[in-house]
C-alpha cells in the first residue's frame, strides 16, 4: 500500500526519494538517503534496519547488486520485502518479493527505480515513471513530485478492488552536505499528494531566504517581514 521513487540526478549528483502511502508518517524515514553515498528505500513488510545497513555497505564501496544478495541470504522472509538501492555510479537494483501482495512490482531505469505494493496495477508504476521522465531538466525534487502525481493519476493504491487514499507523503533530496536540501512531508490530509505539491512550492519560496539568513545573519530580515513580502507579491 505504498508507492515510491528513488533517483540520482545525473547532472548534479543529488540523491532523492519520494513516497506516498496509506500508512501514517512515512516521512519519518530519514535514514533512506545519504549525501555522497546513495539511496536505499525499503517498504512492504519492511525491516527498518535494512536501509542504514545498505547505505553503510554502499559507503564501503559495495554495489547495490551485491548488497541485495547479502540481504537475501540473511533474511528468511525476503519474499515479503520490497526495496530499491542506487549508488554514486548510477547503479540501480530493485526487489519485489512474491509475498508483497497484489498488485506489487517495480521498474528500473538508468538512475531511478519506481516501485509499489497494494497498487491498482502496473499502470501505477508506469505512471510514476512517466511523471519522473516528463521533464528531464527539472530539479530533482520537482521530478520526484511529478512522479508521485503520475502514480496517483494512474490509479494509485487499491485494496480488494477499492481505491485506497494516500494518507502520508514525503520528498527528500540531499546534495553534498550532511543535511537535506529539500525535506517536505504531509500527514493525514484528504488530498495528500496535492497538499505535498502545495508544501513543496511554498518551501521553494523560502529556500534562498533560509540560505542567506544562515550565511549572512547580520543582513537577515525578520522572517515575518519576509513572509509579508511574499503575501504582498501574491496579492
Amino acid at each position: 500500500m505504498t508507492y515510491s521513487i528513488i533517483a540520482r540526478c545525473p547532472r548534479t549528483g543529488k540523491f532523492g526519494v519520494g513516497s506516498t502511502t496509506f500508512s501514517m508518517a512515512c516521512g519519518r524515514r530519514y535514514e533512506s538517503v545519504r549525501p555522497n553515498v546513495g539511496v536505499s528505500k525499503s517498504q512492504a513488510f519492511y525491516l527498518r534496519y535494512v536501509d542504514p545497513l545498505a547505505l553503510n555497505m554502499l559507503a564501503q564501496g559495495q554495489t547495490p547488486q551485491h548488497i541485495m544478495r547479502i540481504l537475501e541470504a540473511d533474511d528468511p522472509d525476503f519474499a515479503y520485502r520490497q526495496f530499491g538501492i542506487i549508488d554514486r555510479e548510477n547503479n540501480v537494483v530493485a526487489h519485489t518479493g512474491s509475498g508483497c501482495g497484489l498488485w506489487a512490482g517495480h521498474a528500473v531505469g538508468p538512475y531511478y527505480a519506481a516501485y509499489g505494493n497494494g497498487l491498482a496495477g502496473p499502470q501505477t508504476v508506469a505512471g510514476i515513471v512517466s511523471g519522473f521522465l516528463k521533464d528531464p531538466d527539472a530539479p530533482l525534487e520537482d521530478r520526484l513530485m511529478m512522479a508521485l502525481e503520475g502514480g496517483r493519476d494512474a490509479g494509485g493504491q487499491m485494496s480488494k478492488g477499492v481505491p485506497r487514499p494516500e494518507r502520508s507523503a514525503w520528498i527528500r533530496v540531499v546534495d553534498r552536505l550532511d543535511f537535506p536540501e529539500t525535506d517536505v512531508r504531509v500527514d493525514l490530509h484528504d488530498k495528500t499528494v496535492a497538499e505535498l505539491r502545495r508544501v513543496l512550492e511554498e518551501f521553494k519560496l523560502y529556500r534562498d531566504y533560509y540560505s542567506a539568513r544562515s550565511a549572512h545573519p547580520s543582513d537577515a530580515i525578520p522572517e515575518e517581514d519576509f513572509v509579508a513580502g511574499l503575501n504582498i507579491a501574491a496579492a
